[in-house]
């Protein structure tokens, strides 16, 4: 573990032109979750870099040490889904992945949504626990990920957890 002071760390909602270091950290987040279905990078940026939408990341010294990712859900009004949360190993037991969080749900409040939905595996009880901790409660199917096996919503229209 890497130990550094939290006034290094800096959670940034990424603009287009810096899509390059997003899509890097996030093809690093495929190799490390085995995710099969993967967008493009086209895809991705189609996806995430537009209105309603984004990709935060978290730096220390301007290195890149974690992601997360938010798309609208079609599916559901005034909803959206959490995606590609992401720390690196060595900086992970900081508080990181709280930060990326917390930025993404203001967001979130701020553009009215009124739910975000997330999807993981059972192997990924960590992240089960802190969703949970989060407020996040468990949820039928709401998509086709072949490789999910849990399914989780947050309703954003009561006061922040």
């Amino acid at each position: 573990m890497t130990d550094h002071p939290a006034s290094l760390l800096t959670v940034r909602r990424v603009p287009f032109e810096e899509s390059n270091a997003a899509w890097e950290i996030v093809e690093e987040y495929y190799e490390a979750a085995s995710v099969v279905a993967r967008d493009t990078k086209d895809q991705f940026e189609r996806i995430y870099f537009c209105d309603g939408a984004g990709v935060w990341l978290a730096s220390i010294a301007n290195a890149a040490v974690g992601c997360v990712a938010l798309r609208s859900l079609a599916k559901f009004a005034h909803s959206g889904e959490v995606k590609r949360l992401y720390v690196r190993p060595q900086h992970r037991g900081h508080g990181i992945a709280a930060a990326l969080y917390q930025s993404l749900e203001k967001y979130a409040r701020e553009r009215g949504y009124e739910w975000l939905y997330l999807d993981t595996t059972d192997e990924m009880v960590a992240a089960q626990r802190f969703y949970a901790a989060l407020g996040y409660e468990l949820t039928s199917s709401y998509n086709d990920n072949s490789q999910a096996t849990i399914f989780m919503r947050k309703d954003l229209r009561s006061p922040t957890r």
